[in-house]
């Protein structure tokens, strides 16, 4: 007979990505059938309850739950006593490492003791927006990994960086490469003519794969945050990396990649494009009706590259007339698969708020053609982001599979370095034998550490379909769903 144990430790904090991996660490222990080790966010305890624990009775966004089901009394105790451990050694780490060396308590302080340079922030959004004043007010540039920063905050951090000349990458920048160097989730990529300013991560990490499979290279990959270009921000550090890459001598051409913008926003961007020596590229998706695959053929064309046939690897499979329901880690590769595939499918339901998409409510599941970011900053409170740990998209890619309503499954996996170390492993069970058909955007450069080639290979072993163009992969997944696909 199994044996259970939900705890809570009050007022203790740790970060998603530990959190993740204790509970993977718990999880794969011998004799332990679930575990979860997270903060007590409502989403988690959602989470909590469809893992079958119960409740714990009183808990805040602040309190840590431990969550252990084992086969017997005696491994759940080792489980428990294993989890604890852990965590005293996390508090210890936290400490006063020895009596002479106090580690700074402040950004400033940091910043007094190695001087300025790229502050990198990735806390709870409730706490970045001081820590990046702080960075910026003592003359750093600063890449703000965490979401759930308010517009407002924003808008006064980029004005108070603008006024000294500073760069803020963020809010929820998750991919920049800065001299070579990637920050936040990035790919093993070769230097090169292209210097790309992202307001979107997935979408900059789409497109510096698609161009490593071309053969060419980037300079620098600024990130400025998924609202930059919304009328609020108005485009604040788009327009200092523009000035910023036009001043670089490694950059030939510049590429400006965005989720849909603010059309008076976009505006103002090419017109001061128009005033730059070196050419510029946009990839505005909702904007001009192209697709960053589009987009980046045009940057090949430009270059005097070849376009290369894009690398996809398809599986047989029979075609099901039903729903398309899109899984994506990725914002903007699922945004992109809205705007892709909206002109054949018509209504497609969200948690993106795209102006002609229907409405999606908090439980994520609605009839009819459903395309979901797990990504969203709603999805991440208390969790790490799902290009870590997939497991929030893997639950619902077992019920998509099981819904008869469902035609085909889209999601994306994205390789890379500070993504989860094998994401498709984590997938392969869930898709060997799988009742309806799946389709992948495999996101990945030739030398990333979980192998693009054999990651491809393992997917397509398992009965996916699997692309490197999001686009081509969502009107694969389009033609399917309407049952008239190519043979």
């Amino acid at each position: 007979m199994s044996a259970e144990s939900v705890s809570v430790r009050r007022g203790l904090y740790a970060d998603s990505v530990t959190l993740m991996q204790m509970s993977r660490d718990l999880g794969h222990a011998d004799g332990v059938t679930a575990a979860l080790v997270a903060m007590a966010t409502d989403l988690n305890l959602d989470v909590l309850r469809d893992l079958g624990f119960s409740q714990p009775e009183t808990t805040s966004a602040n309190d840590l739950v431990i969550a252990v089901r084992a086969h017997d009394e005696k491994t759940l105790v080792a489980a428990i006593a294993a989890a604890e451990r852990l965590f005293d050694a996390r508090q210890r780490d936290q400490g006063v490492e020895d009596d002479r060396r106090v580690p700074p308590r402040t950004m400033s302080a940091a910043i007094r003791a190695a001087g300025p340079g790229v502050a990198v922030i990735s806390i709870p959004g409730q706490h970045a927006f001081t820590e990046a004043m702080d960075a910026v007010e003592s003359g750093c540039d600063v890449h703000l990994f965490s979401d759930n920063v308010t517009v407002d905050q924003e808008v006064v951090l980029k004005e108070a960086a603008r006024q000294r000349g500073l760069l803020v990458m963020g809010p929820d920048c998750g991919t920049s490469v800065i001299g070579g160097i990637a920050v936040g989730f990035g790919h093993t990529v070769e230097p090169g003519p292209v210097g790309i300013v992202a307001a979107s991560g997935t979408g900059a990490q789409q497109v510096m794969c698609l161009l490593d499979t071309a053969g060419v290279g980037i300079s620098d990959v600024l990130g400025v945050g998924g609202r930059d270009l919304s009328e609020a921000v108005g485009g604040r550090s788009t327009l200092t990396a523009l000035t910023r890459l036009e001043a670089d001598d490694r950059t030939e051409l510049i590429m400006v990649i965005s989720k849909p913008p603010s059309p008076s926003v976009a505006e103002r961007l090419r017109v001061f494009s128009a005033g730059l020596r070196k050419p510029v590229e946009f990839a505005l998706l909702g904007y001009d009706g192209s697709d960053l695959t589009a987009a980046t053929e045009r940057v090949l064309v430009r270059l005097g590259a070849p376009v290369p046939v894009w690398p996809s690897w398809i599986a047989p499979t029979k075609p099901v007339a039903g729903a398309v329901r899109g899984l994506f880690c990725g914002g903007t590769l699922c945004e992109e698969a809205i705007l892709v595939a909206t002109p054949r499918l018509g209504r497609i339901r969200s948690n993106i708020p795209l102006p002609f998409d229907g409405p999606l409510g908090p439980s994520l599941r609605a009839p009819g053609h459903v395309m979901i970011d797990f990504g969203d900053d709603a999805l991440t409170r208390g969790r790490a982001h799902p290009v870590i740990d997939p497991t929030l998209r893997n639950q619902f890619l077992k019920v998509a599979l099981t819904d008869a309503a469902t035609g085909v499954v889209q999601m994306d996996v994205l390789l890379g370095h500070s993504a989860h170390p094998d994401p498709v492993g984590e997938l392969v069970p869930l898709i060997v034998g799988a009742p309806r058909p799946i389709v992948v955007t495999l996101v990945g450069a030739r030398r990333d550490p979980q192998d693009l080639g054999s990651s491809a290979y393992r997917l397509r072993s398992a009965g996916a379909s699997v692309f490197t163009s999001n686009a081509e992969a969502t009107r694969y997944a389009v033609s399917l769903a309407t049952a008239d696909a190519a043979r």
